[in-house]
């Protein structure tokens, strides 16, 4: 099976950004309609890849970055061993590529773990446009400072956490993604398998498993393959409560 997205030309098709449902979460955010009319004249592509196809791969020259408008993706980087790190998982509303923007090239492998479909931006035209407006450059350095932040709190979660709370921390983490997209925050299917769960939280796979099934034994969760229905948030806030 091929890794090349297929591109998808919707040529006048104008409904991107200022009818997307999801523009409070992407680039867009804060801009006013004049800028949102810029933004939707930038936006002429959307790139549809099916599940177990590359975005892009790690050296690959920065060309555009893409806004997640459905689907769920993950990143990770290949060691010199042929071990796969899962460097973060990505849902509708987050951008894509900003890895590249310091060095021109990707730093890792973007794969579709569903079917999903991304809004284009091309960088140089993207340049030009912030440029143009400083509103829409103000956003892109809060978005590569989510980012930042973000990552950090990967870092913090990896030095300083037990496994249980690993993984009681990428659960909510989760449900206050899923809940600030209009979803339920309590239940939703797992897109990535308990080996990338584990890879990205620096557990081995058999630990994931334990402790999800402790969660489960403790009344804090319901799980039925990938189905997960948390059943007591404040339980699993508890776990990450340095005074318990």
């Amino acid at each position: 099976m091929s890794d090349a997205p297929v591109p998808v030309d919707f040529g006048r098709l104008r409904a991107a950004c200022s009818t997307c449902s999801l523009r409070e979460l992407c680039l867009p955010a804060g801009l006013d309609p004049r800028e949102m009319e810029s933004m939707d004249q930038l936006i002429t592509h959307r790139r549809r890849i099916r599940k177990g196809e590359h975005l892009y791969r790690a050296g690959a020259p920065l060309a555009s970055l893409y806004a997640v408008r459905s689907g769920f993706l993950k990143s990770s980087v290949l060691h010199e061993d042929g071990r796969e790190q899962v460097a973060g998982f990505h849902m509708m509303g987050d951008l894509l590529g900003l890895d590249a923007i310091g060095g021109g090239c990707h730093m890792s492998d973007t794969l579709a773990l569903e079917d999903s479909e991304l809004c284009e931006l091309p960088f140089e035209q993207l340049e030009a446009h912030s440029r143009e407006l400083p509103s829409l450059q103000q956003q892109l350095h809060r978005v590569m400072s989510r980012e930042i932040v973000r990552d950090h709190g990967v870092m913090l979660l990896l030095g300083s956490m037990k496994a249980e709370e690993r993984m009681a921390a990428f659960l909510l983490n989760l449900s206050q993604r899923f809940a600030a997209r209009g979803y339920s925050p309590t239940e939703f299917v797992l897109r990535m398998t308990r080996g990338e769960i584990g890879s990205y939280l620096g557990l081995k796979l058999e630990t994931v498993s334990r402790a999800l099934s402790s969660f489960q034994d403790q009344g804090l969760i319901a799980v039925r393959q990938r189905h997960v229905r948390l059943l007591d948030l404040e339980g699993l806030r508890a776990l990450l409560d340095p005074r318990r």
